[in-house]
C-alpha cells in the first residue's frame, strides 16, 4: 500500500483531491480511498499501484500543492538529518557574512553556482572564505543577529519529531559560529557543520580541518542512523543544494526542499510550496499532534 499525501500551501479544497483521484484513475491507478491528515490543508490518497507514475501524475497537477508519495508503513521517520542555509533558515550565511565585507555580490554568485552543482562544492567554498580574510570575527555575531532567520516550520518540524522520538541531525556546509545557535534554537540534538579559522579577532580566510561536503552530508546520516540502530528506510534527509544529493538519496524518504533543479531531481519527493510543517503532513502528523513552538 502507498500513500499519496496532497499538503497546500493555503487551501486544499475537496475539488483538489478529486482532481488528483481523477488523474490517477485516468493513469490507472487502482484507488483504495482518502482521508483527511489536517482538514482544508493535507489529505492522504491510498492506492496500491506502482509509486512512480503516481508522481508523475500528481506533481503540478493542482497550483500551489505540494505531492509527496510513499509507502504507507514507517511514514513517520526515526531520524532526520536536515541542511541549515536556505532549508532550516532562510539564508545562505556566507553570502550575509560577506556582505559586511562589501563582498556580497560576488560570493553569493559563487554559493548560487554551486549549490546547483556547477561548481565543485569544496573549492568554492575555500574561495570564498579566502576572500573573508581580514574581517572582523565580530562581525560573525551581528550577522547571526540581524540576518539569520529560522524557516517556518523548522521549529514544529524537529520538537515534533524529537517529541515523537527521532533522532534530529543538522549537517551544514556552512559554519560552526552559525550552526550550533541555529541548532539550538530549532531543538536539534547536535550539528555538523564547518569551521571558519579565526586569528586575532579577525577571520583567517581558512576553513578548519575536513570540510563537510557531500560525502560528509551521506556518511553523516548514515553513521547516525547506526549509532541508534535505525534502519536508513526509517529515516527523513532535507536539503536545497546539490551538495545535499548525496544524503538525499541515501535516505528512506528524500525530500528537496525549494530546491535547485539537480537536486529536486534526485529527491523522493519536492517541497516547492510549502514550509517545513510540510514534511509533518507528510509523515501523518495533525495539527493537533504538534508540538508548540
Amino acid at each position: 500500500m502507498f500513500i499519496a499525501t496532497l499538503i497546500a500551501a493555503d487551501r486544499l479544497s475537496s475539488g483538489d483531491i478529486s482532481a488528483a483521484e481523477d488523474a490517477l484513475a485516468a493513469a490507472g491507478t487502482y484507488l483504495m480511498g482518502r482521508s483527511w491528515v489536517q482538514e482544508d490543508k493535507a489529505c492522504d490518497i491510498l492506492f496500491s499501484s506502482a509509486p512512480e507514475p503516481v508522481r508523475a501524475a500528481l506533481e503540478g497537477l493542482v497550483p500551489g500543492v505540494d505531492v509527496v508519495v510513499q509507502g504507507e508503513s514507517g511514514r513517520r521517520k526515526k531520524l532526520l538529518v536536515a541542511d541549515m542555509d536556505s532549508t532550516m533558515i532562510t539564508v545562505e550565511c556566507i553570502d550575509e557574512l560577506a556582505d559586511y565585507a562589501g563582498l556580497k555580490a560576488e560570493v553569493a554568485e559563487v554559493t548560487e553556482r554551486a549549490m546547483r552543482g556547477e561548481l565543485p562544492f569544496e573549492g568554492a567554498l575555500r574561495e570564498r572564505v579566502a576572500l573573508l580574510k581580514g574581517l572582523g570575527a565580530d562581525a560573525i555575531g551581528r550577522c547571526h543577529d540581524e540576518r539569520v532567520r529560522v524557516t517556518p516550520g523548522a521549529k514544529a518540524l524537529v520538537r515534533t519529531m524529537r517529541s515523537a522520538g527521532a533522532e534530529c541531525l543538522l549537517v551544514s556546509g556552512g559554519f560552526s559560529q552559525f550552526a550550533s545557535r541555529v541548532a539550538a534554537e530549532i531543538g536539534f540534538s547536535r550539528a555538523i557543520s564547518n569551521e571558519l579559522g579565526v586569528e586575532d579577532g579577525k577571520l583567517s580566510g581558512d576553513v578548519v580541518g575536513p570540510i563537510v561536503g557531500a560525502e560528509a552530508k551521506r556518511q553523516a546520516l548514515i553513521d547516525a542512523a547506526a549509532a541508534a540502530d535505525i534502519d536508513l528506510a526509517d529515516t527523513l534527509a532535507v536539503g536545497d543544494g546539490a551538495n545535499d544529493i548525496a544524503m538525499i538519496e541515501a535516505a528512506g524518504l528524500g525530500i528537496a526542499y525549494h530546491a535547485k533543479p539537480k537536486t529536486a531531481a534526485a529527491a523522493d519527493a519536492c517541497i516547492r510550496y510549502c514550509d517545513l510543517s510540510g514534511l509533518l503532513y507528510a509523515q501523518g502528523y495533525a495539527r493537533a499532534e504538534w508540538e508548540p513552538v
